[in-house]
């Protein structure tokens, strides 16, 4: 009459804080993941802030060679190379090149020392009639 009808789980787990703790090897397992987190989160901020960085260097870029041909096509090529100066990215290379009755403009800059990127934006257009000789480069003879 001493024993219940009732089996007695050996194996039974526990309600205790033992029972509750982790085990010894998983102490700081939470820590290390939330830093890593952290650590893939600003590596993805910092691509995407490249990503627009580069994407508004290639839009200046194609302004500025936009508007040199625009002003050497009417006979202003200095001019055009001064506005193109102050529209490109900051170290950006303004090149003006005219082959027959056609000028071509291209405004390169490499956005970031580290990696081997450049941006370029090109533009070509046909010189205006009565406007001959434009210099391709500063100081030739019109």
């Amino acid at each position: 009459m001493g024993r219940s009808r009732w089996p007695v789980l050996v194996d039974r787990p526990r309600h205790t804080a033992a029972a509750r703790r982790a085990p010894p090897g998983d102490r700081g397992a939470v820590t290390v993941e939330a830093a890593l987190a952290m650590a893939a989160l600003t590596v993805v901020l910092a691509v995407a802030v490249g990503a627009v960085a580069t994407a508004g260097a290639a839009v200046r870029c194609a302004d500025a060679a936009r508007e040199l041909v625009r002003l050497a096509t009417r006979g202003e090529a200095d001019r055009g190379r001064a506005v193109a100066a102050e529209l490109a990215p900051a170290g950006a290379s303004i090149e003006l090149e005219v082959a027959g009755d056609l000028a071509t403009g291209t405004v390169s800059v490499h956005p970031a020392a580290l990696l081997p990127i450049a941006i370029t934006g090109r533009s070509v257009g046909a010189l205006e009639p009565g406007v001959a000789g434009v210099a391709a480069e500063p100081g030739a003879p019109p």
